[in-house]
């Protein structure tokens, strides 16, 4: 055969199945015509030459590149709570704005100190009382406005954006962008507040719910505008706020004094106890690829973080809204303040635990998202960018972190006493830990028995590596509130709450909207202090007990409890 004719023989072929492969592409297409872009991505896909494509426009070649950014011309409705679908999108698409990558500000200017919202003055708060009321006054259509700003949350916490040629949502709760998104969202709109008044030194103010002193809401919260009429009318100050909110269960009637005492012991299991290693206290490492997807939130988004947005908001509302449910929690000034604590806290985590978040993934250091700023300007910012306050030109004013002198005493029942009842119970109440999945629910408190498989470590064995009790498989329904608290080694159930050592964590859900409602969640706590405590670091096993708190927990299942080794 000629060599010519050899040559239209495989190019008849080749085209033969080009269309072969392309037909129910384009059928799909034409089906769905908003979707057109993913018959370009499949064919490119088919051939090796892609992975994904950046907001520009531009395809990327590197297939190891997994980290998250949005596609900017897929903002959709999206469900604040399952029965309620909101629509947060901006009045026209970001896909049509110029963007800019983010330039640090002049490091020459002043630093801008965020202060405690209790200790505030007058001046400070007229003039955040101005650029509020200007900011409440600029119409929907200015990315500056309060109700822009306020739906920005809502936008990035209920799914309304997609990731790049993926149905997958962009939703930053529940893993480790829930730190450094909020930091953005901060950073931008303080900055949005200062030039309204022409204020370069403009810092917000930060509710220091974790200090004794600070533990009610700020009384100027209470007026306007920085009142909120959705709120519990129960929870105004001088009312000191329950860090381990349970509205169906916590004794509201509880003294100032030992209020205050349980939030600080609370908060060093929060902040020390349970997290001496990043995805312990930042969320679980989401990553963009089917594999890399997960829903495992760190302890202080735990709570206080949630419980707090729940004992804020409203009771007469279906959600607890404005803070009690994502969609609508940013509409309450309060939010800033509270979000602010929470940035604060972040740094002084990585503090305490000497952690050095610049050598972290490259995956997480290079995911980006887009804001505008003072000058409403669409602004792309990665993770990698908000590291460093003093980069952005801002700091926290020190104060005292009572907490961390709180570690909870070991149980006061001597040690051969304590582990003779353990045994008795053991014989008589223990479940396996092998349980079948979703076969296990909460209706009311269980013990399982749970093997270890390192036991009498080593003080620097421990220090490289946290012993981790991992509540895997969790399943609830996404609109409900559920709360259980975890313990471990009880001896006496009559006492069990945070103020006992037993005390190893406690999971707290937000009712949601649908965006993956299918999807499980793991429960992780770091344990190895909590052993030494107990004196239980030499034995082959423990005891974990679920309490539930909530009368939810009837229709929350979980499919095990293990324990993991975490470097």
């Amino acid at each position: 055969m000629p060599v010519a004719a050899k040559k239209w023989g495989f190019a008849a072929i080749t085209l033969v199945f080009i269309i072969l492969a392309a037909l129910p592409l384009t059928l799909l297409v034409l089906r769905d015509p908003t979707e057109s872009w993913k018959l370009t991505d499949t064919i490119l896909s088919l051939l090796g030459i892609i992975e994904s494509k950046d907001s520009s426009g531009s395809y990327k070649i590197d297939r190891g590149d997994l980290s998250v950014t949005l596609n900017l011309s897929s903002c959709h409705s999206s469900y604040g709570r399952p029965d309620l679908l909101v629509y947060c999108c901006p009045p026209k698409s970001l896909a049509e704005e110029p963007v800019i990558d983010f330039q640090f500000p002049d490091p020459s200017t002043t630093l801008r100190i965020r202060r405690p919202a209790h200790l505030v003055g007058r001046d400070f708060i007229a003039k955040y009382k101005k650029a509020l009321l200007i900011m409440k006054s600029l119409p929907y259509s200015d990315p500056r406005s309060f109700r822009r700003q306020a739906d920005m949350h809502c936008l990035f916490c209920t799914g309304a954006y997609d990731q790049p040629h993926s149905h997958r949502p962009v939703d930053i709760h529940h893993k480790w962008f829930f730190f450094p998104w909020h930091r953005m969202l901060l950073h931008f709109h303080e900055r949005i507040v200062g030039s309204l008044i022409g204020d370069d030194t403009f810092a917000l103010p930060f509710w220091n719910w974790d200090s004794p002193d600070g533990m009610a809401m700020p009384e100027w919260y209470m007026h306007s505008p920085f009142f909120d009429d959705q709120r519990d009318v129960s929870h105004f100050p001088p009312k000191v706020s329950d860090l381990n909110y349970d509205y169906e269960k916590t004794d509201e009637n509880m003294e100032n004094k030992e209020r205050m005492h349980l939030n600080l012991v609370f908060m060093y299991n929060q902040m020390v106890s349970a997290a001496k290693k990043p995805e312990l206290f930042m969320g679980c490492p989401y990553k963009n690829s089917e594999e890399g997807v997960c829903d495992g939130r760190g302890t202080l988004e735990t709570a206080p973080h949630n419980t707090m947005h729940t004992w804020v908001g409203s009771n007469f509302n279906v959600r607890r809204e404005d803070m009690g449910a994502f969609y609508s929690a940013a509409r309450d000034p309060s939010f800033y303040a509270h979000h602010s604590n929470l940035d604060r806290l972040w740094e002084v985590w990585t503090q305490i635990h000497k952690v050095d978040l610049q050598k972290f993934d490259s995956d997480w250091l290079n995911s980006s998202f887009y804001f505008h700023d003072e000058n409403s300007q669409l602004v792309r910012i990665k993770v990698h960018d908000v590291l460093d306050t003093t980069k952005l030109r801002y700091v926290y004013e020190e104060v005292d972190l009572p907490w961390l002198n709180t570690r909870p005493k070991p149980n006061s029942i001597p040690s051969k006493i304590a582990n003779h009842t353990l045994k008795i119970k053991e014989n008589i109440t223990v479940l396996s830990a092998e349980i079948e999945p979703g076969d296990q629910n909460l209706n009311s408190s269980i013990t399982v028995r749970v093997s270890r498989s390192k036991f009498n470590r080593r003080k620097v064995e421990k220090d490289v590596e946290e012993e981790v009790l991992v509540v895997h498989g969790i399943a609830v329904r996404i609109d409900e509130y559920v709360k259980f608290d975890v313990y471990i080694n009880v001896v006496n159930e009559s006492k069990m709450g945070p103020g006992f050592r037993e005390f190893a964590g406690t999971f707290v859900h937000i009712p949601h909207g649908k965006m993956d409602g299918d999807q499980k969640t793991n429960l992780k706590f770091g344990i190895s202090e909590l052993l030494e405590d107990l004196e239980a670091d030499r034995d082959e096993s423990i005891l974990v007990t679920l309490l539930p708190r909530t009368k939810s927990c009837t229709t929350t299942t979980i499919d095990g409890i293990r324990i993991e080794y975490m470097r």
